[in-house]
Formats: structure tokens, C-alpha cells, sequence
């Protein structure tokens, strides 16, 4: 017997969103395989998340596997594509990730997922024929950027921008509002959490670290003007004879990741490397994140490991709390 499950909570939750005073404009709506509220506060609120709204729909049209005209499925389809200024930029940003965790964020995963079924929700445990077959299809020096174009090798070989593309998404739409005049607000997508400055009232933003396959957190950072971003393996899952097999495939194996973490989160200034990182890290395990983010500059780590122990790196130290006992990590 199989038994499926989706989680459609969001992975986190902002708090503390009264304004006291300040004109409040929001709106919800369902873009990027998710559900995106777009939060402003002050002048030109209405506009700038109505902007927010259109911009985030733009790159849905663009990047969506499931759009037959989008240039992601004219891409895999064997076509070698005109590319605009933001497919462009986050081919480049996904090679460039790809690149600096070893493979273990790979954007060409596809045949893969759609293997297991996670595409069209049909899920099966493939063959191990089946997944060695579908794994040499995914190397990302398939994927060809060459004057203003891209194109893919050999045929077969597929790409599904969705562990990145929010990020990039979040990111662009958070500095077209600042154009705009916001300096307060907020965007949630899915586990995506983006904020914009500061609260009105000046203190920072408060976002709660959803606890997987449970009600309740695991702790809550306070951020100025950073991304929030977490990954999981309870976010997508079916189960079969009793086991369990979630979304976040190892890029080596083929598999679902079994690298002792039941979530990543990753804060950092810059979306899109936060949401790449929080799928390669939690693919890495604990200790190859840890050696990644010594490594490394721009963002800071909660790991939440399949043991119930809890650890942070030491850049938000000061910024998290939790009812749990958890362990700082340290620069050395």
C-alpha cells in the first residue's frame, strides 16, 4: 500500500507583522509552484506589491516546467533558446552554485524527479537501472550558455530551475520595491521568507523556523533585510511499504538525500545563493556544510539533524532563540 503525502504548510512563518501607524498594503496569490503573500508598508505600498505580483508571475511564464511555452520547457524540448537578461543571469548563478558545491546543487536534475515522480505526483521507487540511466542526463556541462544563447546536451538531458528560481525571484522583486519607495515589507514564498529593511516600528523582523513533520518551531531569527530560506525533506514525500522517500534528491545517488539533516535553513543577503544552498547543504550533511560555510562568506546556517539535535552558525547567535538546546558553531 502507498501512501502519499504533500505538505502544503508554509516552512516559514513570519511574526510580528502589526504596524502600528503604518499604511499596510498586501496581496496573496499563487505563483512558482507555491502560494506568495507580498507584504509593504508606506507610500507607494498598493503599487509596489502589485509590481511585486506581476514581476514574480513574468518569471513563472518564463521558468515554469509546466508552462509548454515557457523558455525552461522550449529548453528541454531540445531547442537552443533566446536568452533575456534574468534567464541569463540565473543559468549563470545556478552553473556558478553548481560549481562551488561540488555538484551537490545540480539544475538539471529533472529526469531524475520526474523518475521518482515528484512532477506529476505518479510516485514509484525506480529501478536502479532506471536511476543510473536517468543520472547520465544530469551533468550540468550539458548545459551550454553561448552568445546570448542556451541550449542542452545530449537529448534527454532536462532542467528544473525550482530549487533556485524563487530565490532569484524574491530577491529581484525585494529590489524593485526599495526603487519604489518601500523601506518596510515582507515576501513569503513557500519556505521563502524575503524581508525589506526593518518593521516601521524599527525593530527586526521576527521569522519562525517552521519544526518539520510537527506543529510548532524550531526557533525564531531576527533579520534586517536578509532572506530566510529553508529546505526539507518533509516538504514533498510519498511513503511506500512503509518508508518514506522525499523531494531532495542526492545528485550522486540518484536517491533521496540520507544525509542525517531534517532541514536547512540558510540567512543570507543574497536569495538566490540562500535558496540554492539550502537544497546542496542539506544534501552535504551536517559536517560538509560546516566545512562549507567556514569556507565561504555571505550567510549563516540553522541545521536541524534527523537526531533532534539543533545547531547554528555563530553570525546569528545574538539574532536566534529556541525553546530547544542547540549548539553554536564556530568560525575557529
Amino acid at each position: 500500500m502507498k501512501k502519499v503525502v504533500i505538505c502544503l504548510m508554509t516552512v516559514l512563518m513570519c511574526l510580528g507583522l502589526c504596524a502600528c501607524g503604518d499604511s499596510k498594503a498586501e496581496r496573496s496569490f499563487f505563483a512558482m509552484d507555491t502560494y506568495i503573500t507580498v507584504t509593504a508598508y508606506g507610500k507607494n505600498g498598493e503599487k509596489a506589491v502589485q509590481a511585486a505580483q506581476e514581476l514574480m508571475e513574468g518569471y513563472d511564464a518564463l521558468w515554469s516546467i509546466g508552462e509548454e511555452n515557457s523558455a525552461v520547457s522550449r529548453l528541454n524540448r531540445g531547442e537552443r533558446i533566446s536568452l533575456d537578461r534574468d534567464t541569463s543571469a540565473l543559468l549563470d548563478r545556478s552553473l556558478e552554485i553548481s560549481h562551488m558545491t561540488q555538484g551537490a546543487f545540480d539544475p538539471l536534475m529533472l529526469p531524475v524527479m520526474e523518475l521518482w515522480g515528484f512532477t506529476d505526483k505518479h510516485y514509484a521507487v525506480p529501478s536502479e537501472d532506471d536511476i543510473k540511466k536517468a543520472l547520465s542526463l544530469t551533468d550540468v556541462q550539458g548545459l551550454h550558455l553561448e552568445n546570448g544563447t542556451a541550449y542542452l546536451t545530449p537529448e534527454g538531458c532536462k532542467a528544473d530551475l525550482g530549487g533556485i528560481a524563487k530565490g532569484y525571484a524574491s530577491g529581484a522583486a525585494a529590489d524593485m520595491m526599495r526603487k519604489m519607495g518601500v523601506s518596510s515589507g515582507i515576501l513569503s514564498l513557500g519556505g521563502n521568507i524575503r524581508t525589506i529593511g526593518e518593521k516601521p516600528d524599527g525593530s527586526p523582523w521576527r521569522v519562525a523556523v517552521r519544526m518539520p513533520f510537527d506543529e510548532g518551531f524550531i526557533g525564531i531569527v531576527e533579520v534586517r533585510d536578509k532572506a530566510v530560506i529553508t529546505s526539507g525533506g518533509y516538504e514533498r514525500y510519498f511513503e511506500e511499504n512503509g518508508k518514506l522517500y522525499h523531494h531532495i534528491i542526492d545528485p550522486k545517488t540518484g536517491c533521496p538525500a540520507d544525509s542525517g539533516l531534517m532541514s536547512v535553513t540558510v540567512v543570507s543577503g543574497d536569495d538566490t545563493l540562500a535558496d540554492a544552498l539550502s537544497t546542496a547543504l542539506f544534501v552535504m550533511g551536517k559536517e560538509q556544510a560546516e566545512e562549507f560555510w567556514r569556507e565561504h562568506e555571505g550567510f549563516d546556517l540553522i541545521l536541524l539533524c534527523d537526531d533532534g539535535s539543533l545547531y547554528i552558525t555563530e553570525g546569528i547567535k545574538d539574532d536566534f532563540t529556541s525553546d530547544m538546546e542547540y549548539e553554536v558553531i564556530s568560525n575557529r
